[in-house]
């Protein structure tokens, strides 16, 4: 009896380690195979999802990064613009009893520098076209179509060898004002001649680099036909005449300049260069001196105007105390799966640039600058 029940605890272990040493059944694994299946499907589904959406904001982030360095550069240049180591030209000179000398004649070239016409590179820190500019057939290249060619002019705002500032080299346009009375001239611009002096008439005035920046929009960056819009500009150098256009910006599609123009003084009276200053008459019967008539007062009047192709007129350029800025930015790299179909209006007074079927995003940026020392010296209390 003992034997029998021995015998059947044998068989019960024998047959349940059997059945522990069995494996999957095909079943049992082709279910496990399609679920795994399914799990890396999901996985790679959000992985690609993820990367897709980190290249997008890669490119959105560039673009903008682009988009705001393009403006703050520019808005930073115009600034500048009109800047002469506090040589201030007769013709803006608020605190003169005399007739003007120095009111421009004639637009100046950007490209090209001669003596004779420093009176108007002094006058005119600022010109704009909608086409290349005479002249600049040379440094103007490439140039994307529809947008618009800037010139800002100043002094440099550093001294030659002080600091980051490039030294002083003997080719290239410097400005030297002068605040001695004995001084026979006001100021030099040119490559040499440069004794005068600060009030003392015994210390050198400063001598400041003369900065001549133009902006334009290239149609490509790198190589002719690669499709990337730049952001170009060309300085004065090595000598006094601009030298080739440097990349700065990529993706920068479209560019064009609006200008505010301060033409009408105090009693809606239109600015007159052709004599001194003259200022509205107070209570007690006296020239009120915060009053000129046949001055600006520091703020465009009207609306802003867009220059032609062949650019605005010495009468408004002399007058420009703002500009408009707008740009518009496209990634670098295009984006799949969108389609931009929409219309872009650069300015009030400009046509709109319409993209059509392109899956690049775009967008536009625009600022409004201030010339700080041409509208700064016209304001009155």
């Amino acid at each position: 009896m003992n034997d029998m029940n021995a015998a059947s605890r044998g068989l019960a272990s024998g047959s349940r380690s059997g059945r522990q040493q069995s494996g999957f059944s095909l079943v049992e694994l082709m279910i496990a195979a399609t679920i795994s299946l399914l799990i890396m499907a999901a996985v790679l589904t959000l992985f690609l999802d993820v990367s897709r959406t980190n290249d997008e904001m890669a490119r959105t982030n560039a673009q903008i990064e682009n988009g705001r360095f393009a403006l703050q550069l520019l808005q930073e240049d115009l600034a500048h613009a009109g800047f002469w180591d506090g040589y201030v030209p007769e013709f803006d000179d608020l605190s003169s009893s005399e007739d003007p000398t120095d009111v421009p004649d004639d637009v100046p070239s950007p490209c090209s520098w001669s003596a004779t016409d420093n009176t108007n590179l002094l006058g005119i820190p600022v010109q704009v076209y909608d086409g290349i500019p005479p002249g600049c057939e040379a440094i103007v290249t490439n140039k994307k179509a529809d947008t618009d060619v800037l010139v800002v002019r100043h002094a440099e705002t550093c001294l030659p060898g002080v600091g980051n500032c490039e030294a002083e080299a003997a080719n290239k346009l410097y400005f030297q004002p002068s605040f001695c009375s004995s001084d026979a001239a006001r100021y030099v611009m040119g490559t040499s001649g440069f004794t005068l002096m600060k009030r003392d008439c015994a210390t050198p005035s400063n001598k400041r680099k003369v900065v001549s920046n133009l902006y334009y929009i290239r149609d490509y960056s790198v190589t002719a036909g690669d499709g990337i819009p730049t952001l170009m500009r060309s300085e004065f150098g090595p000598g006094p005449a601009p030298k080739a256009a440097e990349a700065l910006i990529e993706g920068i599609e479209g560019f064009r300049v609006e200008l505010g123009i301060d033409s009408i003084g105090d009693g809606a009276v239109a600015n007159d260069y052709d004599e001194a200053v003259t200022f509205a008459l107070d209570v007690s019967g006296d020239a009120d001196r915060s009053r000129p008539t046949n001055r600006g007062d520091g703020a465009p009047d009207g609306a802003f105007v867009r220059c032609p192709a062949g650019g605005c007129s010495v009468e408004q350029l002399i007058d420009v105390v703002a500009v408009k800025v707008f740009l518009l930015v496209r990634g670098l790299q295009s984006s799949p799966g969108y389609s931009d179909s929409k219309t872009y209006a650069l300015g009030i007074a400009s046509p709109a640039a319409e993209i059509v079927g392109s899956n690049y995003k775009r967008h536009v940026y625009s600022t409004t600058a201030r010339l700080v020392n041409v509208s700064g010296r016209r304001e009155t209390p």
